[in-house]
């Protein structure tokens, strides 16, 4: 995360392109020596897969697919799995979450799944807080588990996203913590796919024309474009910088919040949220067609080092290799740390859709 150095707090674009406790679970950290990139921080569940939820080839019995598996609804397959390094940074902040099933204590009909990436700054506690506790807190909120209702889904989210931040600024509070984390996720309902994010970390999709969708079947034949689904969230962009103003913060010359916070939305930051920070997510979402491939999910290290169409094509192009995706995931941070000197800690998830 971009940031001012600061005791205890500390900071982290504008238009999207088109367009408490949790259940039993336990976090895993996975280390893969492959070109020394970390695969780490990864949330799954111990709970008991729900028989009526179709998940194809994947691992039946751990109630979680495991990253290269998926299920298969709706005529596509879900593939997925993450990476991290923590470039020339002290302390790795980023956590992440990829849940091929993402029912946990609430089955249903409707396929589930859900991949998130929490940037943290000043500490990765906010970020380690949502990453156990913000897709528990959607799924008490409403979220669709039978038939989908996209309105009814996107205020699970939004109320997710208020309760989580809620109980983080309590944490904080009481632990005497400062920490902030901003955020990106998908959740995956049936064939609809929800983003939302607060912050910086970016969501793009590899979409074909509608002319090429599926050319003879294979995802790696069309041209791809890169589509940007998320709106990022700093106090310098005019809608930000009048909110932050009319509660009464500042926005300096160097275009962070009182000098010191670049973004203008993220969990946490306790100190800040009197003055216009909020938690409050933009929420796109859209139905998949054979016309999108995969989706690109990164903290604002990976942006800062290459842009949408240049990683939807680093992509496409090991797709074409045979390569999988967890070394595809690891390949692209390699490429921004070591390649394209990303300095700051970068995270990536990758989720493929594998059409019948």
């Amino acid at each position: 995360m971009s940031e001012t150095e600061t005791s205890n707090s500390a900071p982290k674009n504008e238009n999207p392109k088109e367009v408490e406790p949790a259940p039993k679970q336990k976090q895993k950290r996975e280390s893969n020596s492959e070109d020394s990139i970390s695969a780490a921080k990864k949330l799954k569940t111990e709970q008991e897969q729900d028989p009526g939820v179709d998940l194809g080839e994947g691992n039946k019995d751990s109630g979680v697919n495991e990253p290269n598996s998926g299920g298969r609804e709706m005529g596509f397959k879900i593939e997925a799995d993450a990476a991290e390094d923590k470039g020339l940074r002290h302390a790795m902040e980023d956590a992440w979450v990829v849940l091929l099933d993402a029912s946990l204590d609430f089955p249903g009909k409707l396929r589930c799944a859900h991949f998130a990436i929490y940037d943290g700054h000043g500490g990765r506690l906010a970020a380690e807080y949502a990453q156990k506790h913000l897709h528990t807190n959607v799924l008490s909120a409403g979220l669709p588990r039978e038939l989908l209702d996209v309105k009814t889904a996107k205020k699970a989210i939004l109320d997710g996203f208020r309760k989580t931040d809620e109980s983080v600024l309590q944490e904080s509070a009481a632990g005497g913590w400062q920490d902030g984390a901003t955020a990106v996720c998908v959740w995956i309902l049936g064939k609809t796919v929800f983003v939302a994010n607060i912050g910086d970390a970016k969501a793009v999709v590899a979409r074909s024309s509608p002319a090429e969708g599926l050319k003879n079947g294979s995802d790696e034949a069309c041209h791809l474009k890169a589509i940007v689904l998320t709106r990022e969230h700093k106090a310098i962009y005019a809608q930000e910088r009048a909110r932050i103003q009319k509660a009464g913060g500042n926005v300096s010359s160097n275009g962070r919040l009182q000098g010191r916070l670049e973004v203008s939305r993220a969990f946490g930051d306790r100190h800040f949220k009197k003055v216009g920070v909020v938690a409050t997510p933009d929420i796109h979402s859209f139905d998949l067609t054979e016309r999108e491939h995969f989706i690109i999910l990164g903290c604002d290290g990976l942006w800062g080092v290459i842009g949408p169409s240049d990683a939807v094509a680093f992509v496409q192009k090991l797709l074409k290799e045979g390569l999988p995706v967890s070394t595809i995931s690891r390949r692209l941070v390699k490429e921004a740390v070591r390649e394209r000197r990303c300095k700051d800690n970068c995270t990536v998830i990758i989720i493929m859709f594998r059409h019948k």
